[in-house]
């Protein structure tokens, strides 16, 4: 399979680049030579680089527009756990993935992997929402909760 890069994979382009579920964002792209390290593995730094990548994709193409333009939050990462699977070497495709599994009332907990044949990375991010000039936090607006709600298959608040 030929997979495009960087643009949104559908549901049948994830499943084959060997995805076990279609998640709501999945770009495609290839490890460059300046990514590795001295062992021509890939540099922990770059797999931050590239989930980073996808967060800040994943706000853009659907989060963003559920604020007005001069009333969009400071998106803060709060925290993050990355499990290290298995290796990539140069020249490997892959597909990072994200979507949205829980959320509270200025928050939410962002899942990400990274698929090369198979899980090669995982991470779990909290993004919380800040007002504009990060004076403090800032609610989700409903609009947007519905969104993970019924887009995202998230978790509301108990």
């Amino acid at each position: 399979m030929t997979l495009r890069y960087h643009s949104p994979l559908s549901p049948p382009e994830q499943l084959a680049a060997g995805l076990a579920t279609p998640q709501t964002l999945a770009l495609a792209d290839r490890v460059r030579y300046a990514e590795l390290d001295i062992l021509h593995h890939v540099n922990n730094k770059s797999y931050m680089g590239w989930f980073e990548t996808l967060r800040v994709a994943h706000f853009d193409m659907f989060c963003a527009r559920h604020f007005a333009p001069d009333g969009k939050p400071r998106l803060v990462l709060r925290n993050a756990n990355m499990q290290f699977i298995r290796e990539m070497v140069m020249g490997e495709d892959y597909v990072a993935t994200a979507r949205v599994s829980a959320f509270r009332t200025t928050s939410y907990t962002l899942e990400q992997q990274l698929w090369s044949g198979d899980l090669r990375a995982t991470l779990t991010a909290v993004m919380v929402l800040l007002t504009p000039d990060g004076a403090g936090r800032m609610p989700l607006p409903a609009s947007l909760r519905q969104q993970f709600e019924e887009q995202e298959a998230a978790s509301p608040p108990a």
